[in-house]
């Protein structure tokens, strides 16, 4: 049977751009799946926001975000790329961080070269380490994936909000040197940025589409002609699904019934127990 990271790399091998909802539990995973796409990524911002209710800015913990992706990972057959944040230390955190997420099913695993405690991309007030302790995350990512962590590593770098956009290229640059799978750099704020970067870095190149934040939202066959071959949508179920329960509670508080609600068959079937149902019954007929 094919590996979660044999997949994922079979995508990236594969003509076409892959649009990839972003994730947050279980449930959500298995709607992106059900929906016909071909992977997702279990976003930190959307963890901490529904596990926790607290920002995504370095609260959640290595522990609670891989037992986050058990469920996840567990839950549907498509690959699934896991937020690792910064590798929760220095490079044996990091090693350790690579290891449990490939051990939890996650096809990939993100590191990035935020200075802990670390914050949203799209967000004021991050800072990155110095080149030198980025290059070493990765390298400690991809020594984990060597030593057999079979996990694809993607090599993310925040330093266009700081540094510039220079210096993210060549972070990037030097995260493939090193042998990382996927590239990402974050918070491009043009379509000229986007171009310079799906243009002069090499390999898989993902770009990062948060509705209301600093990248431009270009449309897939732009972003594909860019040289992209992933495009994360990281919060749009998050924000869909709080508009949707505001607007439903709101309803409530007028002491009406919401509208645009699934029906209570198709709440049954999409949480799983028309499956459920049809695998007992084999154990009943054995009676």
């Amino acid at each position: 049977m094919s590996s979660p990271a044999a997949a994922l790399r079979r995508l990236l091998d594969a003509p076409g751009l892959l649009t990839m909802p972003c994730c947050y539990d279980a449930l959500s995973a298995r709607l992106v799946e059900a929906a016909g796409f071909p992977l997702s990524f279990m976003s930190g911002f959307c963890v901490s926001a529904t596990r926790l209710a607290q920002p995504d800015a370095g609260l959640i913990s290595y522990g609670e975000m891989l037992d986050q992706g058990r469920n996840v990972c567990g839950a549907v057959s498509i690959p699934v790329i896991g937020d690792g944040d910064t590798g929760y230390g220095n490079p044996m955190n990091v090693r350790r961080t690579v290891a449990g997420y490939a051990a939890a099913g996650f096809a990939g695993v993100m590191i990035e070269d935020q200075r802990a405690p670390k914050r949203c991309g799209h967000t004021p007030g991050k800072e990155v380490v110095d080149r030198g302790e980025a290059l070493d995350r990765i390298r400690a990512a991809v020594d984990a994936r060597e030593s057999g962590a079979d996990v694809l590593v993607m090599a993310r770098t925040d330093a266009r909000a700081r540094l510039g956009l220079d210096e993210a290229l060549e972070r990037a640059r030097a995260f493939a040197d090193l042998g990382a799978d996927i590239l990402f750099v974050e918070a491009p704020e043009s379509e000229a940025e986007l171009e310079r970067i799906g243009q002069e870095l090499p390999g898989p190149k993902l770009a990062n589409l948060v509705e209301g934040g600093a990248t431009p939202l270009v449309p897939p066959a732009r972003l594909e002609a860019l040289g992209f071959k992933i495009a994360a949508h990281p919060v749009t179920l998050l924000s869909a699904s709080i508009r949707a329960m505001e607007e439903a509670l709101a309803t409530l508080a007028e002491g009406r019934t919401p509208d645009r609600l699934l029906d209570w068959a198709a709440l049954r079937e999409t949480v799983g127990f028309s499956a459920y149902d049809a695998q007992l019954a084999r154990y009943r007929a054995d009676d």
